[in-house]
């Protein structure tokens, strides 16, 4: 008997690893996704909404909506767009076709909200960007946590260095107040942090093997890819990419390739240099009243990533 597909909604900034997680979402008869949701982050909302929906139309998938939410962080300015990561266009800067729709009527906070309304207990929340609509939707609808079945989201360095900062992952710094109420939030909530997602290496030669996949989904990612390749050689000297948005999914589709923790979370809301660092509640803050009343957090911490890689790379030639 096949299990019944797990209802998903992606909240994204796309960005080219977002762009590799939709693709891979889609292409999992384990998940059925719902919904886009767009924030602010690798490039400015309404670049994002419109990547959303053009990821969708490449993708065969038009009947998925796509509902644009934050502009902008909670209470401070938006630190800009990762051109230089993604492109100026968010995609590399590959030319691509307007979406064959507008977005959805409603912002993506009340979106968030009606589509768990009328699924209760069904829906897995899953941001790979700043965690502003999460937040805004549980401002609108504090009972929110108790009618999800969970959050897994992409963020947060709990055991090691952040990319944006040396203290903070970016998702996170872009909007640290944001992440802190989420964190709070009583429902599962796993975190797919640094910890993770830069020990998982796609390297040069599986991102040139993409171009022999001879699918709409390959055709882009392989345009797309060596962009995001040649940020990470530049900036660190990886010969590769590390998967971050994708982890997600993999973690969705194979738990069992993963070890975690578990531990309150909090995320530095201060203006000093660990602004956005997710602090996670160890033996000597576990008793501290920051962290009192806070839910554990799954916080992924090892991962085998040949297999999740390879994952990925099979899902994407199907």
């Amino acid at each position: 008997m096949t299990a019944t597909p797990r209802k998903i909604l992606i909240d994204t900034d796309p960005g080219i690893d977002d762009a590799m997680a939709i693709f891979y979402a889609l292409a999992s008869p384990e998940l059925d996704l719902i919904g886009l949701t767009t924030v602010f982050g690798n490039a400015h909302v309404e670049v994002c909404t419109t990547n959303a929906q053009r990821l969708l139309d490449i993708a065969g998938r038009p009947d998925i909506p796509v509902a644009e939410g934050a502009a902008r962080p909670l209470a401070m300015p938006y630190r800009g767009p990762a051109a230089f990561v993604h492109g100026a266009n968010g995609l590399a800067d590959v030319a691509l076709a307007a979406p064959s729709r507008p977005p959805h009527h409603l912002a993506a906070a009340q979106f968030i909200v009606e589509q768990v309304r009328a699924a209760p207990g069904e829906i897995t929340l899953v941001p790979i960007g700043p965690l502003t609509n999460i937040a805004l939707a549980l401002m609108l609808w504090p009972e929110l946590p108790q009618h999800l079945a969970g959050i897994v989201l992409m963020g947060g360095n709990a055991f090691v260095p952040g990319n944006a900062t040396p203290a903070a992952e970016a998702n996170i710094v872009n909007d640290p107040e944001a992440a802190d109420l989420v964190f709070g939030a009583d429902c599962p909530i796993v975190m797919c942090g640094l910890d993770v997602t830069e020990a998982t290496i796609m390297s040069s030669a599986q991102i040139e093997s993409t171009a022999a996949i001879d699918n709409p989904r390959a055709r882009l990612a392989a345009q797309i890819l060596p962009f995001y390749r040649d940020f990470h050689v530049v900036a660190g000297g990886l010969d590769g990419i590390h998967v971050h948005d994708s982890t997600c999914i993999s973690y969705l589709l194979a738990p069992e390739r993963y070890r975690s923790v578990q531990h309150p979370i909090r995320v530095d809301t201060g203006h000093g240099v660990g602004r956005g660092k997710t602090w996670p509640a160890t033996r000597h803050a576990l008793h501290h009243e920051a962290w009192a009343g806070r839910r554990e957090v799954t916080i992924l911490t090892e991962v085998d990533a040949d297999a999740v890689v390879a994952l990925e790379l099979a899902r994407l030639a199907r």
